[in-house]
């Protein structure tokens, strides 16, 4: 089995910095795209940047680190604003669709309960959480949430996420501790930006025993 770190080098070097835009664009604000790894492919593709990622041609497959992180927050910023305009044009239906191998209506109820707790700003905290960041923008636009607003809070969101992470990736691979174990620290960056979910998710299991046992 291909290692974390073949796997996301063989993706990004099969089409370059065109293929990992893609990547997370169709992950920001297309609702299939819940399933990509972005947080691992922007910490990456920034660790790539900072060493000799050369193809059999001996190409050097991945620009300057200011090149990838521009590149990754414009795409991270646009798939926001599909994301946004798809919830704005079709509204509730978007998400009347029965449970599918690309389609959870449990990850739309998080989204809008993420919403619902943090307001306006969960455009932004919403980047750092997987799926739930997906289906925020749709959510945002269904609920007819002021496009200036959201545009606001996007490009904050966006270039937060997509500059910090690459970044982060591109600092951590001149360390040889971290180079060594690449694997590892990306796991842990995995790890951290899950953490949100499984609070939410200890806490609801919390709230319902809470209330089962009231009930008794």
């Amino acid at each position: 089995m291909l290692g974390l770190l073949d796997f996301a080098n063989n993706w990004i070097k099969s089409g370059g910095i065109v293929v990992l835009a893609f990547i997370i664009f169709a992950e920001s604000g297309l609702l299939f795209g819940f399933f990509l790894p972005g947080d691992s492919l922007l910490f990456f593709a920034g660790f790539l940047a900072s060493t000799a990622a050369f193809d059999e041609f001996g190409t050097h497959y991945m620009p300057a680190i200011w090149i990838v992180a521009l590149v990754c927050a414009v795409a991270a910023i646009a798939g926001d604003q599909v994301g946004y305009f798809i919830g704005h044009k079709f509204g509730p239906a978007v998400f009347n669709k029965p449970k599918s191998r690309f389609f959870d209506p449990a990850n739309v109820t998080r989204a809008e309960a993420f919403f619902a707790k943090h307001g306006s700003k969960t455009i932004v905290l919403a980047r750092f959480v997987p799926i739930v960041r997906t289906f925020v923008p749709t959510v945002a636009g269904v609920s007819k949430m002021h496009y200036r607003t959201f545009i606001s809070f996007n490009v904050i969101g966006g270039a937060l996420w997509a500059i910090g992470l690459t970044t982060l990736g591109y600092f951590l691979g001149k360390i040889d501790a971290v180079k060594n174990n690449i694997e590892i620290a990306a796991v842990v960056i995995v790890a951290i930006s899950v953490a949100p979910l499984f609070l939410e998710w200890y806490k609801h299991r919390k709230r319902r025993a809470a209330a089962a046992s009231s009930s008794d």
